[in-house]
């Protein structure tokens, strides 16, 4: 999949384009519904099929306090919408100024940028633009006076509600990471680099790496059997998430951190991404680092039966 950074990068020539415009966060269900039907249009039209996305959360300017937890980080994203066989996509920066552009300008402005627009297809219930002002009806007006087609697709509804981002990171901070697996079409799974932590892993006998998860939505604290993948390769590991109260440290911090079995290296840097498969405890407080270390090696073992 092709990246790009502005819309005049693209050069189609002579050929149609299909657009796919989303935030897009943990390509859902309903997310691939869209990603899906610009494919489609575009092999019916021999088009390019050109998905639209934003390299942050609109919040992140407009509302910062009111960022939500993301579902996936920004390269996990653009894996998940690059495994659905899109051939390029649109990455664009959400700063100050995009965010105090009209609806209607983005849109005529893509328009102009990527000569022949032969369809754009959005959720039925997105909103783009300043103030929020585009919706689908808009985009109805502008097709009809641009020839391009417009399909707002309604949500995917599973179990009688629909499918959103929102009610996925709704569902991770419950701990239902199987009904978090339904609404994603794929085994739910967290990703970020590795940073430095404090060395205790290596002390206790079981290096862990340390996931920078800075900004996503996370299952409630406790241990995981989980699936690491990272430079192509996939370890089973067990993951922690938590405050480490063995420790009695007065300012705990929250850890990512997992502990790759059959696996020596240095990761620091590196994507890491985490599947889960289960669920072994919730997080606890032991009496000493002996015993800490005691219940590593039963949780490694107990993981082991749960692959």
């Amino acid at each position: 999949m092709r990246i790009i950074h502005a819309a005049d990068e693209l050069k189609p020539a002579d050929r149609k384009v299909c657009l796919g415009i989303g935030f897009f966060d943990g390509v859902h269900l309903g997310h691939q519904q869209i990603i899906r039907q610009t494919i489609t249009d575009a092999r019916q039209h021999e088009a390019i099929a050109l998905v639209i996305t934003f390299d942050q959360h609109p919040n992140t300017v407009v509302a910062p306090s009111r960022v939500p937890p993301l579902v996936y980080s920004l390269p996990q994203k653009l894996r998940a919408i690059e495994a659905l066989g899109i051939d390029t996509l649109l990455l664009i920066h959400f700063n100050k100024a995009f965010s105090e552009q009209t609806g209607e300008a983005f849109i005529r402005g893509l328009a102009r940028d990527l000569g022949h627009v032969q369809s754009l297809c959005v959720g039925a219930n997105f909103v783009f633009g300043y103030k929020r002002g585009g919706n689908v009806e808009l985009l109805r007006k502008l097709g009809a006076e641009l020839k391009f087609a417009v399909h707002g697709l309604a949500a995917v509804a599973l179990d009688g509600r629909a499918v959103s981002s929102t009610r996925i990171r709704e569902a991770i901070r419950a701990g239902d990471l199987d009904r978090v697996s339904q609404m994603l079409g794929r085994a739910y799974s967290l990703a970020g680099p590795v940073v430095r932590g404090d060395g205790l892993g290596h002390q206790l006998g079981f290096p862990t790496a340390n996931l920078d998860a800075t900004g996503l939505a996370l299952p409630p604290h406790g241990v995981y059997a989980v699936h690491a993948e990272t430079g192509g390769k996939t370890y089973r590991a067990v993951l922690n998430i938590g405050l480490r109260p063995t420790l009695q440290n007065p300012n705990p911090q929250l850890r990512v951190e997992a502990h790759l079995m059959d696996f020596a290296g240095e990761l620091y840097g590196q994507e890491l991404e985490l599947a889960f498969v289960d669920k072994l405890r919730p997080e606890a407080k032991f009496p000493s680092l002996a015993e800490l270390r005691a219940q590593i090696a039963r949780d490694i073992l107990e993981a082991q039966m749960r692959f």
